[in-house]
């Protein structure tokens, strides 16, 4: 070996050989990151076999020691406290690291496909921008908001740690790491994910930690983990997960879940908020079973049933099946428990699948955490159809979520009203409101079986409670 050759050998050897034996934390963990308040709280991450951690929190007077394993992982569980100053955290092994400016508050997951990754800003024909961007931008001045961007990226195995990932739809590359709210760093960032973060601070008073996991033009199926997909008997779906060659930039099953959701999952969170369902929109009879599988294939994940609070798809004019499945779908997920659906048929574009007012996505979002998880007495639901009495040439239609009244957005009757009879063919209907329910009837039906509402890709009803929160698209038959 030359005198040359062997100095670069032993530069590089020395570089592996200091870079395996630092001690290392994953992405998630770092400095000015929130951690759940009031919880038990894992720090992470890996070192050489055998190697001796030290764990120093300002916030308890006890240091915590473990060894790394024969794989060199280590965990240490953390108790956290109430929200408060920041806090500092030291992890020494063979190096030291010093994590800075910790918050402890509620932290969130936002995830789903392309309405929850839709940007502040303009970044290019897919993302145009929300309604008022400059203005929000302007006033995204919140210290205690902290921001967390994972990295696009498709893994055929489940990842330990998150990647910086592709560049998809003009959203820049991920940072992955946490970031102070503000003017400068909200721009880029999920739209959706900063709006139900800012309701939640507003209410809340402590600081919010948002993650934003999410990829747009993305199926179901990719988010869901393998075990998921085993259970429903996907075996196309498997067999692409399983046999096609690594690929980071292809939404292939599965592989959204372990490049993006797994290397979160020891992570303390409260709980997911989730805006997706264009992808499967053609899917629809599919899409109740599989979305309640992969929510609770999540939570056995994390190893907790978090709360999992969603985004309906709105009404938009050129799906090529009849969304109003796969609304009902969604509709019918909530029997899962501790789930949500925030309602979007009023505040939908029927030309741009990425509708603009994502501030009211995110409150509604939010609305159904503050009432669920942090016991607010506060509306939080569109009226929900509860059941039905048929009548002589009229079906009375009867509601949860009415306390106050049923009323319309408009001041007009109940809009996009549809009966039918035994033939099963549907015509336009008169519907009125009599307390909290809707009486619906139709001349050209006088013995009805059945009622839709708003049941089509286009149709932007205006049946809302006294809240001021929008009805879902509902059907009473199944033909």
């Amino acid at each position: 070996m030359s005198k040359l050759n062997f100095l670069l050998f032993v530069a590089y050897a020395s570089i592996w050989t200091s870079s395996f034996a630092d001690v290392r934390l994953p992405k998630i963990l770092g400095s000015h990151m929130v951690l759940q308040r009031n919880a038990v709280a894992n720090i992470w991450g890996w070192a050489d076999p055998g190697e001796d951690i030290l764990l120093k929190a300002d916030w308890i007077n006890v240091e915590f020691r473990t060894t790394a394993n024969s794989r060199g992982e280590w965990a240490i569980p953390l108790a956290t406290i109430d929200a408060g100053e920041p806090h500092n955290l030291t992890i020494t092994g063979k190096n030291t690291l010093h994590l800075k400016d910790i918050l402890f508050g509620e932290v969130w997951i936002g995830s789903g496909q392309s309405n929850m990754e839709m940007p502040l800003i303009k970044v290019s024909n897919a993302y145009t921008g929300i309604q008022d961007s400059e203005k929000e931008i302007a006033a995204a001045n919140y210290p205690e908001i902290r921001l967390f961007q994972t990295g696009n990226y498709s893994s055929k195995e489940p990842l330990d740690d998150v990647e910086t990932g592709i560049v998809t739809y003009g959203v820049p590359e991920a940072k992955c790491a946490w970031q102070v709210c503000s003017p400068e760093t909200i721009p880029t960032f999920s739209s959706t994910a900063y709006f139900f973060a800012r309701e939640l601070y507003s209410n809340l008073n402590v600081p919010i930690g948002i993650i934003d996991s999410s990829w747009g033009g993305t199926s179901a199926e990719s988010w869901t983990p393998k075990g998921g997909l085993e259970k429903l008997g996907m075996e196309k779906e498997l067999t692409q997960a399983v046999d096609l060659p690594q690929q980071a930039d292809k939404k292939i099953p599965t592989r959204l879940y372990n490049g993006m959701i797994h290397p979160l999952k020891h992570f303390r969170i409260r709980g997911v908020i989730w805006y997706q369902g264009e992808g499967n929109s053609s899917r629809a009879d599919q899409y109740s079973q599989l979305f309640s599988t992969m929510i609770s294939e999540w939570r056995k994940e994390f190893e907790y049933d978090f709360p999992f609070y969603f985004a309906q798809i709105a009404p938009y004019g050129r799906y090529k099946q009849n969304s109003a499945y796969l609304r009902e779908a969604q509709l019918q997920t909530l029997s899962l428990a501790s789930t949500g659906m925030a309602v979007t048929m009023d505040i939908g574009n029927l030309t741009d699948i990425h509708p603009k007012n994502k501030q009211e996505v995110g409150r509604r979002l939010a609305l159904l955490a503050l009432a669920d998880e942090y016991g607010f007495d506060t509306g939080f639901s569109g009226p929900i159809l509860s059941r039905t009495i048929t009548r002589p040439k009229k079906i009375y239609l009867c509601f949860d979520h009415v306390t106050r009244g049923l009323t319309t957005n408009d001041g007009l009757d109940p809009s996009h009203f549809e009966i039918a009879g035994k033939d099963r063919i549907f015509h336009s209907a008169t519907a009125t409101i009599k307390g909290n329910q809707i009486i619906v009837s139709s001349k050209k039906v006088p013995k009805p079986k059945a009622v839709r509402y708003a049941f089509s890709n286009d149709a932007q009803p205006n049946l809302i409670n006294k809240e001021g929160l929008p009805a879902s698209s509902f059907r009473t038959d199944q033909w």
